[in-house]
């Protein structure tokens, strides 16, 4: 029986950026991946394939939505198929270069192909085969929910998978759940002509972020042609032809919706219903999440877990990469690396793209009893009226007596780039005065910051744009 000092489950971020850490720490490891291509969700089906298409989506739209007098410019071919074999290109592209020939290098980590399953708290099976291990990573991913909707199994779905790869384009499409998948795909799909409705269960499209920019932010998609259906029951699925039919309940009266695609967007399922964890005495929650400490371990010392499986806040990709390369770290060295997560940034790659980092008003208000918090209008910041793009707001969250910075939300044009240096501020407890100090470039959107910061002491409507 072959023997590891580490086998790592999973071919994700997660267990990429274990792999390579236990590389250069010269272990001995394994790596078992089945489902997904090397690269799991981020290159295969994600970040890249998404972003891809979303790009594509706004340059249509920046292209009639420009806002510069005297010019006219005509989007005379759009060709859907043609577009996501753009998409599906790139993907191969990335996952060859990224992952394949990053693996090829990796002299100490051997890959396998195949399901992994426990035998014991030391043992896994793939293939038929058994492999001992010393440690192990469990970084198995996720995949998409498929909500408790009748008849939806008999009348077919996309997931987020699925709505990458379709070579011919909906008509209409019909989203049940917003939050980033929904509401990326919803307006990816709207600005290719699709007609498109959310079928939101809460009363906001997205409930951990502000609600006075989801609030915008779900103004602008509305203007945009998208029908945006907040709390809703999707009672069951049908179908009348080509079309299907999804009826729901909202404001206690039954409606229905039709379209040619229903694309199921409401939420991700840990892939841990088959590693057999029983047989290694790993414990997982309600949600089939496998419970860990801040340090990634488990239930069982030497069984770390990250990602998508785990029972942590965020799950983006930068995370579960950061988890895999701190695990491994744990792992090897008996370090207590942990990530604070209250410093990790999210985005929603609308357009404009919805960002925070750090404490919501509500999440403030519970833990100190009050907030101190201004949002202002990207219409007091220069460069979004040089750029025609005023729509967007910036909301900070401070401490009510030291002024530290706790928290900052944007919703504009590259929010996501701009979170960063937000990010850096929350993290280095920075207060109002710092930034105030501070002297970005102008004209900049990252301006915002600044502007906001001084806000808690000025009419920043009396202020120029020097200052």
């Amino acid at each position: 029986m072959e023997q590891y000092d580490l086998i790592v489950i999973g071919g994700g971020a997660g267990a990429f950026s274990a792999a390579i850490k236990t590389n250069e720490l010269g272990a001995k490891t394994l790596m078992v991946n089945k489902g997904l291509p090397l690269g799991g969700t981020c290159v295969n089906v994600g970040c890249v394939p998404s972003k891809t298409l979303l790009w594509a989506g706004e340059i249509m739209h920046l292209a009639k939505n420009h806002n510069i007098p005297g010019i006219d410019i005509e989007v005379k071919n759009f060709d859907f198929a043609t577009v996501l074999q753009h998409e599906l290109d790139l993907v191969d592209k990335l996952r060859t270069e990224k992952y394949e020939k990053v693996l090829e290098s990796l002299e100490h980590v051997t890959h396998i192909e195949g399901k992994a399953s426990f035998l014991s708290p030391n043992e896994v099976e793939v293939n038929g085969q058994s492999y001992q291990g010393k440690k192990f990573i469990i970084a198995a991913g996720s995949t998409a929910t498929v909500p408790l909707i009748e008849g939806i199994k008999e009348v077919g779905y996309l997931t987020h998978i699925k709505a990458l790869q379709i070579k011919k384009q909906p008509g209409e499409l019909i989203v049940v759940g917003a939050g980033p998948l929904g509401l990326e795909f919803a307006q990816m799909y709207s600005r290719f002509g699709t007609k498109v409705t959310i079928l939101q269960r809460s009363d906001s499209i997205f409930p951990p972020a502000e609600r006075e920019l989801t609030d915008k932010l779900a103004e602008i998609l509305t203007n945009e042609g998208i029908i945006i259906r907040t709390d809703v029951q999707v009672q069951s699925a049908s179908r009348e032809g080509d079309k299907k039919i999804l009826t729901y309940i909202v404001d206690g009266k039954q409606e229905q919706v039709q379209a040619d695609e229903i694309l199921l967007a409401t939420g991700k399922t840990p892939n841990t219903e088959r590693l057999a964890l029983d047989k290694a005495d790993v414990e997982v929650d309600e949600k089939q999440a496998i419970k860990v400490s801040a340090q990634f371990q488990t239930s069982q010392p030497h069984i770390y877990a990250v990602g998508d499986v785990i029972n942590l806040p965020i799950r983006q990709e930068p995370t579960a990469g950061k988890e895999g390369t701190l695990a491994a770290e744990n792992a090897l060295k008996n370090t207590q690396n942990s990530i604070d997560y209250h410093c990790v940034p999210w985005t929603i790659f609308t357009d404009p793209q919805l960002a925070g980092v750090g404490f919501a008003e509500e999440q403030e208000v519970k833990q100190i009893g009050s907030c101190l918090c201004r949002t202002i209008s990207f219409a007091d910041v220069p460069k979004a009226h040089i750029t025609g793009r005023t729509e967007g707001l910036i909301k900070m969250v401070i401490h009510p007596q030291t002024k530290i910075i706790l928290g900052v939300h944007i919703l504009a044009p590259n929010a996501g780039d701009l979170i960063a240096q937000a990010m850096w501020l929350v993290k280095n407890k920075n207060t109002v005065d710092d930034v105030v100090s501070s002297l970005p470039m102008f004209p900049t959107l990252s301006e915002a910051i600044k502007i906001a910061a001084l806000s808690f002491t000025k009419d920043i409507s009396k202020l120029s744009c020097c200052v």
